[in-house]
């Protein structure tokens, strides 16, 4: 394994140990509501989320358009889902659902 790869594994584990060990340790309720770093760490969830799902679909969409069938049925379970009862839990197992259901039918 190149030295390069190895030393840049370290520094991202280093810095996400550092982003989710160390706000427990901190007491952080002294933090003005609207200062920026409470802006920062509530949007840290949703951006990890949204990059998590970018980089899980984006080879699915490099695929044959036959093949994007259970991704898309998935995706439209999850936000029906949401804006029907805006729950997290119900919309992610909806969508996990629809997408193995359609995938089995495939």
């Amino acid at each position: 394994m190149r030295a390069d790869v190895v030393a840049l594994a370290l520094m991202v584990g280093a810095a996400t140990w550092a982003f989710r060990y160390l706000p427990l340790r901190f007491d952080l309720s002294g933090l003005a509501p609207h200062g920026w770093l409470s802006r920062l760490l509530a949007a840290t969830g949703p951006a990890a989320i949204a990059t998590l799902f970018v980089a899980s679909v984006l080879p699915l969409l490099r695929g044959p358009l036959m093949d994007q069938g259970p991704l898309w049925i998935g995706c439209a379970a999850v936000l029906g889902l949401w804006v029907w009862q805006r729950s997290v839990v119900l919309a992610t197992l909806g969508g996990a659902l629809a997408y193995g259901i359609a995938f089995a039918g495939i």
